[in-house]
């Protein structure tokens, strides 16, 4: 595959909830639902999770710049907002995500944080991998029931 796999599980729960498992064994199970009507809303939908995700990355991509330059963050605070657009066969998509991020730097380091601004997001490996457009292989094995996955 890649330079390095990672391994996640989804398990369906009930309804339109599944509950995800983790390659690191530390790492709390999740557990994911679609917004009502199709679920009840019980965790994050996909679609929040790629906005969390991106957000994520570029925050502490950010974070990491600053603190190498030296600069020091008290502080950060992210919103992310993500548009859904309907696509020419009338089906919802991602259309754009917007990520504003507020770092809380003294006065003093505001005109230090330039280069920071100019290289963070090249280092943010889910948002340029969304950016550039990601391989997605699907396989579908039906088994039967009662004899587990």
């Amino acid at each position: 595959m890649g330079e390095k796999e990672i391994v996640t599980a989804l398990e369906l729960d009930s309804g339109y909830r599944f509950r995800v498992t983790f390659d690191q064994s530390d790492i709390p199970e999740l557990l994911m639902d679609e917004p009502a009507p199709l679920g009840e809303g019980l965790g994050p939908s996909a679609t929040q999770l790629i906005s969390a995700a991106v957000g994520n990355c570029l925050s502490a991509s950010a974070l990491f710049c600053l603190r190498k330059a030296r600069i020091e963050v008290e502080g950060m605070r992210t919103a992310v907002e993500t548009s859904l657009v309907r696509n020419e066969q009338g089906r919802l998509r991602i259309g754009q995500i917007l990520v504003k991020i507020h770092p809380l730097v003294k006065p003093e380091d505001r005109d230090r944080i330039g280069r920071c601004l100019e290289l963070f997001e090249e280092f943010c490996i889910v948002t340029q991998s969304v950016r550039s457009g990601i391989d997605v292989k699907v396989e579908v094995e039906p088994v039967s029931a009662g004899r587990g996955v």
